[in-house]
């Protein structure tokens, strides 16, 4: 991977544990001073972002660390295991918020000191507008999981400052304590909503899952674009953190000389390998016409 990926993925875990650090200052005065259930909501998310981009910090950095004796196939899967951990922490956030907002429905109060409420709220939402956009140009760079996954958390943060900045604002011009609670209940279930999206993305890497349909047909195209390439079959793919692994067997005129064959298959190789620049590829060259045992769904 370019060195300059390697950097960015750094420098977006590094960004993510200032901004939760910053925010879990911000919102405990709020919460101490407004006593906003929404806002207390708001604070155990950001506590836990705290938490969850420190593992993500901690699994890039494995990720990215070059394959060895012991493993092989490289680090990558560190990345899908911190995704599966960043599901786990949105989940407990939005199970621990539900029981917040049950506590508050039967013991309701007003909010209180809503000017600062939503002062807190506004910087949050700039702070985390700010992240989520650098995510995004991160992810598009580099295609990280773990990253990827961050993002998906902080966005649900996004669209929970906002709800709660708009909670304490409506509860307070309405004196409407339910509105403040009501809000916070709708924030929890979009945060297990979230958590399930990370967790099946992150499920998908560490099973092994292919890669999507349209990488998979840019490999056959590629593949059966050389003019001496009869067929193709056994196509297998995976993912593991930024590295792409792509096995096929190609089938060539059984009459062509052994070294000729082995250089398609070579060209083949480079041509896959220039659209897949961080893929690893086995390329197996079988003899056309050949009756051999296939695996019935590649």
């Amino acid at each position: 991977m370019a060195r300059d990926a390697k950097r960015l993925m750094r420098m977006a875990t590094i960004a993510s544990m200032s901004v939760a650090l910053a925010l879990i200052g911000a919102k405990t005065v709020a919460w101490l001073l407004t006593e906003s259930v929404s806002m207390l909501s708001s604070l155990v998310d950001s506590a836990l972002d705290l938490v969850a981009s420190l593992v993500t910090f901690l699994a890039v950095r494995q990720a990215l660390t070059p394959a060895d004796a012991g493993h092989r196939f490289g680090h990558g899967k560190a990345e899908a295991l911190a995704g599966l951990a960043q599901g786990g922490f949105i989940a407990a956030s939005g199970g621990g918020l539900l029981l917040t907002v049950v506590d508050r429905l039967m013991h309701p109060h007003p909010v209180q000191n809503e000017a600062l409420g939503l002062v807190v709220s506004a910087f949050a939402v700039v702070l985390t507008l700010a992240l989520v956009l650098f995510q995004n140009f991160v992810v598009r760079r580099t295609g990280s999981i773990a990253i990827g996954a961050d993002r998906t958390h902080y966005f649900t943060d996004l669209v929970s400052n906002v709800a709660v900045g708009l909670a304490i604002f409506l509860s307070g011009t309405f004196d409407q304590p339910l509105i403040d609670t009501g809000v916070a209940a709708l924030v929890a279930f979009y945060l297990l909503h979230g958590a399930w999206h990370v967790a099946k993305v992150s499920l998908d890497v560490l099973m092994d899952h292919e890669l999507p349909d349209g990488d998979r047909r840019r490999i056959v195209d590629i593949a059966k674009r050389h003019p001496e390439v009869r067929d193709i079959h056994d196509l297998r793919t995976r993912s593991a953190g930024l590295t792409k692994f792509v096995q096929l067997h190609i089938e060539l005129d059984p009459s062509l000389p052994l070294m000729r064959a082995h250089e398609i298959g070579d060209q083949v190789e480079a041509e896959i390998q220039q659209s897949f620049p961080d893929a690893e590829i086995i390329l197996h060259v079988d003899p056309h016409g050949v009756e051999e045992r296939r695996v019935s769904f590649a």
